[in-house]
């Protein structure tokens, strides 16, 4: 074994960061054995350097994230404060300062991955971010290398804690939208503002990021059709149930049947019971690969937390010095297809659409006519009111989503429909 340690600078200590240090710390002598030489924390870039950072040095703490990435001792940096600046410029003096790193920043490389890949490449480091996707749970690892030679045509997954646990919620209490927010903000699941995790950003990302590993091309956030679940209702999920589905948040990346373009989507959608991602149950995260030759795989476990997080964190680290010793570095960037990203539009897909309307006779052909006029068939429909009050609830086959979403449009302006109360898309099958 080495006795000269690998340095490495830690650039942020919050949640994810001090179980970083923690581990490394407690557990140095089994990352010393495991790695061939010891790893040395050598400095924490904080912002606010008065607080108390239990089993930290407080020698080592600086506000000067950037000189202590410039140091040119530092073998490898942990990047986990998130956000786009000063991250960028702070790995991007890494790789020119020596540097290899391991970074959490899922927002940071859903934007710009493609550019700090070949910074990497251009200085001859290695970037790992297995935490960046889905906390604990190995996945970027296990796509990018162990399915190398394999060919991965569909990732279906749910990538986001806080809203599994919302929507798991609704499910199993019958619980309102705001009142299962309120439970996950109470017991630490959602943050005070949960717009990123509700409205579909934090998922997104993550999609971006999967989407580019899987398919061997560029997918950037703004690629990524993005749709939050801050609409499903109560009755969203009654209707799920008597169709024998759950409703869940869904990424979804699929390459095309005659393989030239790919898609990626992240929006509410019923999913059978019957389907595994259906028992994935309060904040835990799923995610479901189909690949030629491997079939049908499910990665399972807890997508975020401290812990969960700096586990996947030290894997990289682990990995990212083994390769320092032996003076190589990992896979980098493949995005050799340069396949295009299908708008939404072109996406085929089916809907479950409840329309409230009025209670005569003729009402069912004239909704009828109008998914034939769009090409659009439908799969089943259940019809249901009295005392001049009534719903139907019309389930498609699978048709282009411009299709179905025209087909809504046109439903909209019928004399006969006096509102649309829900769509929901269905997948899965």
């Amino acid at each position: 074994m080495r006795t000269r340690p690998l340095k490495v600078a830690l650039l942020g200590c919050g949640v994810v960061g001090s179980e970083v240090a923690r581990i490394m710390t407690t557990h140095a002598d089994d990352l010393a054995n495991r790695i061939g030489a010891p790893v040395e924390l050598a400095g924490v870039a904080v912002r606010r350097p008065s607080k108390v950072r239990e089993g930290i040095d407080p020698s080592l703490v600086t506000t000067d994230a950037m000189a202590l990435v410039k140091r040119g001792d530092i073998d490898v940096v942990i990047e986990v404060i998130g956000g786009i600046e000063p991250a960028r410029a702070l790995i991007t003096a890494a790789f020119e300062h020596g540097a290899s790193v391991v970074s959490a920043n899922k927002a940071l490389l859903a934007e710009d991955g493609a550019a700090l890949h070949a910074a990497a490449e251009r200085h001859g480091r290695d970037l790992y971010y297995e935490a960046a996707v889905a906390g604990a749970i190995p996945l970027v690892r296990p796509m990018r290398e162990s399915l190398a030679g394999d060919k991965v045509n569909r990732v279906l997954g749910i990538v986001n804690g806080t809203t599994n646990f919302i929507l798991d919620k609704m499910d199993s209490s019958g619980a309102g939208y705001s009142e299962a927010l309120d439970e996950a903000t109470a017991l630490g699941y959602a943050e005070a503002d949960p717009t990123a995790d509700v409205e579909g950003f934090d998922a997104a990302a993550k999609a971006a990021i999967l989407a580019g590993i899987a398919f061997h091309t560029r997918v950037r956030l703004d690629d990524v059709y993005r749709e939050g679940m801050t609409e499903v209702s109560a009755a969203d999920f009654a209707s799920a149930k008597r169709m024998g589905c759950t409703i869940k948040l869904l990424a979804i990346l699929e390459r095309a049947a005659d393989g030239r373009s790919v898609t990626a989507r992240v929006h509410p959608a019923m999913i059978p019971l019957s389907h595994p991602l259906a028992s994935v149950r309060e904040a835990y995260n799923a995610v479901f690969v189909e690949a030629e030759a491997a079939g049908r795989l499910m990665f399972y476990g807890p997508g975020a937390g401290g812990s969960p997080t700096a586990s996947a964190v030290l894997g990289d680290l682990v990995a990212v010095c083994r390769n320092k010793l032996s003076q190589t570095t990992g896979p980098g960037e493949s995005a050799y297809t340069q396949l295009p990203v299908s708008p939404m539009g072109e996406v085929i897909t089916r809907y479950h659409i409840s329309l409230d309307v009025a209670d005569k006779p003729g009402v069912l052909a004239q909704v009828a006519t109008v998914f034939a006029e769009h090409g659009v068939s439908i799969d089943t429909v259940r019809q249901q009111g009295k005392d001049g009050e009534a719903s139907l609830v019309v389930v498609t086959h699978r048709a282009p989503d411009s299709a179905l979403s025209g087909t809504v449009e046109a439903l909209r302006k019928l004399d006969t429909v006096r509102g649309v109360d829900s769509i929901m898309r269905v997948e899965g099958e």
